[in-house]
């Protein structure tokens, strides 16, 4: 995820659902003041994990959410000899 999406899930979460906006106008004036505060104390994105952790893990959770299925269990989508 690149840090401009990370930035605006964080606007997202941290303000906008827990917001209560009367107006466009109300939630534009809310927006403009959060990105005033955030630029006053800015904090850098640190990543964490080395890509190597993050593929293993997105592995990980490819293999729970789809268990049965793997490379070498897969069948062609169509069989060009049966054409």
């Amino acid at each position: 995820m690149n840090q401009v999406e990370r930035w605006f899930g964080l606007l997202t979460d941290k303000f906008i659902r827990r917001g209560v906006h009367t107006s466009v106008q109300a939630l534009e004036k809310d927006i403009t003041a959060w990105i005033d505060e955030w630029n006053d104390n800015p904090r850098p994105f640190c990543w964490t994990k080395t890509a190597d952790e993050i593929l293993e893990s997105l592995a990980d959770h490819l293999a729970k959410i789809n268990p049965s299925t793997s490379t070498t269990d897969q069948q062609p989508i169509c069989d060009i000899s049966d054409a």
